[in-house]
């Protein structure tokens, strides 16, 4: 355990030289920043924290001319002075550099900023006037970028050797740093051809991993395959998402995707590396107790990173990964002291990832003293090395499962051949009892033959019951079929009688009523008539509609205009109920309009007055119809017309269900009221 204290203290010891060097930089409180020089000898220059000032806009409506103001302007604090320069999710902060040239420069100068989770970017070239800015950001489409590079890249106009002023307002949503540099056309050109080369050897050897380690799981079918997979694809994820590739070549449009990925990615990668590390490690099997606790702290940490970018937005969501990391490095030291020799990997692979977790969590805090090309990729190369460690030893821990298959495989040898011996003794002693066998088999063949004979005379008897049974089901089967088609015509013939009585005359209100029970089946009727043909929209002839809040009713899905079943039929704004009115529509038509509103009344239980009113309507569409319509078709034509109707604005009424005498809406005890328009 020595090499590992040594690894402890040597981390510690990192930890606290960062520390120390970053408190002993600051400035002394309110200096400003320091003109950053530029030499076209150097093709690039980190962005010291000297070199620029931060002011904190948390209202967010600061402008261009608000923050040059004396007001805000001695607001400027040097990002020396804090540790973080971006604290507070949502608010707006300004930058303010300064640059010097040492006289004309032959190339031009661009400013690289290295987080890519920056949502919103405005780059003012000018002090002046807000003429020619940028903006640009992660919440934005790719192809608002000035240049089509994974890092935000901005141009300096630099034309003199006066000091030149630049602003920038950022907005992030989770805590972050001002890390950036200033390069030169050469030094653009020299750093894209070896940053994307060694980027794309590093997705290249990733690509390769997951290809080669799904083939061996297609071939094997072993799980802890197909587990190293989805750690190798989440931490592809992550890494698409930390250095903007995957938002420069996959997702270019879809900012909205980068934010989803940024979010899900690093508990992806937790969840499916604690799923493959427990599974390699065997914990569940070598330490049963401890690999409930580890399981619950990855899924405890899982939730906290979601909750971290959707709610909390510390931009230390990396510190959750410790107690979970924590337990997975003790469970493979512990599974190392107890035999298991894979596990050595393990820890070699997760001491690489640690120190270059410790340079991603100095970066967040704003400690950049260790900073340089190597330790901002030395994640990436720490990954390589991790997932080459790790696939090697999985094929360490199939071939350790493979030689101690064969152990066990030999002893199974060995104890087949002791099992050998003894059968090779039971066989002689089944010999010996062959010969008694064979004497009760005789014996018994005998008693067999007796009693085949015996069955097979009950069977014969059996088999001629069941032919006369076979014969009776036949004739009953028939039978049935006879009763049932009897019943059949009988239920069609009674269908038709009744059919046949109303269209003759014949038939009462209690049976039209067993037609027509309800409201809603004459409702329906009536809506099936009306639009027997399709609907159309009677304002804006729209030919598509839906179902209105009223039973039966359709509205237009264009000016969502609603028009009910009983709109610009004979039943229209009827205050009855329904049932009586399509009785006596039908009782009118039967008699050709000589039937007394009196009668009327008496069978339908309604005041006289309004029976008059409403034969007086069917009386004058009947008027209206053509003649020679008989049967259904014609008192049944009578309801579709709408001649003297009046349209309302959304031809929706209700139908009164009051059917006793001094329910309906005329109460008077006078004459009745004839509601309709003349037919002009």
């Amino acid at each position: 355990m020595s090499p590992y204290r040594h690894l402890c203290w040597l981390l510690a010891l990192l930890l606290a030289l960062g520390t120390y060097a970053a408190a002993a930089s600051q400035p002394a409180a309110g200096q400003t920043e320091r003109p950053l020089p530029l030499d076209a000898g150097q093709p690039e220059i980190f962005v010291n924290p000297f070199n620029y000032s931060v002011l904190e806009d948390p209202s967010g409506t600061l402008t261009l001319r608000d923050v040059q103001q004396p007001r805000y302007a001695g607001q400027f604090i040097s990002g020396a002075q804090v540790a973080t320069n971006m604290e507070h999710p949502g608010s707006a902060y300004w930058l303010r550099l300064t640059v010097r040239a040492a006289g004309p420069q032959p190339q031009h100068w661009y400013l690289e900023l290295f987080d890519s989770h920056l949502n919103d970017i405005f780059f003012f070239p000018q002090t002046t006037t807000e003429q020619g800015r940028i903006h640009t950001g992660a919440d934005r489409p790719f192809t608002t970028r000035p240049f089509r590079y994974k890092n935000y890249l901005l141009q300096l106009p630099v034309a003199d050797s006066q000091p030149h002023t630049y602003y920038l307002r950022l907005q992030s949503n989770s805590r972050t740093s001002f890390l950036s540099k200033v390069r030169t056309e050469q030094g653009i050109a020299e750093h894209f051809q070896l940053e994307y080369g060694l980027l794309g050897a590093f997705y290249g050897m990733l690509l390769i991993m997951i290809i080669y380690n799904f083939c061996l799981f297609c071939f094997t079918g072993e799980q802890t395959y197909l587990r190293y997979v989805l750690y190798v694809l989440s931490c592809s994820l992550v890494f698409l998402s930390e250095d903007g590739l995957g938002f420069q070549y996959l997702w270019p449009s879809h900012p909205w995707l980068n934010r989803i990925v940024e979010i899900a990615s690093p508990p992806l990668l937790l969840l499916t590396f604690g799923y493959y590390a427990r599974q390699f490690l065997d914990t569940p099997q070598r330490l049963p107790r401890y690999d409930q606790w580890l399981r619950a702290v990855v899924l405890l940490s899982v939730a906290a990173l979601l909750l971290d970018g959707i709610w909390w937005k510390t931009g230390m969501g990396m510190g959750l990964y410790l107690l979970p990391y924590g337990m997975l490095f003790f469970a493979a030291l512990r599974v190392w002291q107890r035999g298991f020799l894979p596990a050595r990997f393990v820890l070699l692979a997760h001491s690489l990832v640690a120190i270059s977790v410790l340079f991603l969590i100095l970066r967040k805090l704003g400690i950049h003293t260790f900073t340089n090309t190597y330790t901002v990729y030395s994640m990436n190369a720490a990954f390589v090395v991790e997932v080459v460690v790790l696939s090697y030893a999985l094929g360490e821990k199939i071939r350790a499962i493979q030689h101690a298959t064969l152990k066990a495989q030999h002893r199974l040898v060995k104890q087949l051949r002791k099992k050998h011996d003894v059968q090779h003794k039971l066989v002689e002693q089944l010999r010996q009892n062959e010969d008694l066998k064979d004497q009760l088999n005789s014996e018994l063949e005998n008693l067999v033959a007796q009693r085949t004979a015996e069955l097979q005379r009950q069977g014969e008897t059996i088999a001629s019951q069941n032919r006369d049974l076979v014969q009776a089901n036949g004739l009953l089967a028939l039978q049935s079929a006879a009763i049932e088609k009897l019943n059949t015509d009988l239920q069609r013939d009674l269908q038709k009688a009744q059919t046949a009585r109303v269209l003759s005359q014949e038939v009462d209100f209690g049976e039209f009523s067993q037609i027509y029970p309800d409201k809603e089946a004459c409702l329906t009727y009536l809506a099936d008539l009306k639009w027997a043909h399709g609907y159309h929209c009677r304002k804006c002839g729209h030919d598509n509609y839906c179902e209105g809040r009223e039973a039966l009713s359709r509205r237009c899905t264009r000016c969502r205009y609603v028009e009910s079943a009983t709109a610009y039929t004979l039943l229209q704004k009827c205050k009855f109920s329904i049932v009586k009115a399509f009785y006596a529509v039908f009782l009118l038509h039967t008699h050709n309009g000589s039937y007394s509103a009196q009668e009327l009344s008496r069978v339908l239980d309604l005041r006289r007055a309004t029976c008059w009113s409403f034969s007086q309507k069917v009386l004058e569409a009947m008027r209206r119809q053509p003649t020679g319509l008989a049967g259904e078709d014609g008192w049944t034509r009578l309801l579709l017309d709408d001649t003297g109707t009046e349209p309302d604005d959304t031809a929706e009424e209700e139908l009164a269900v009051a059917d006793e005498p001094g329910q309906g809406l005329e109460r008077e005890s006078g004459k009745p009221k004839n509601k309709q328009k003349k037919v002009g």
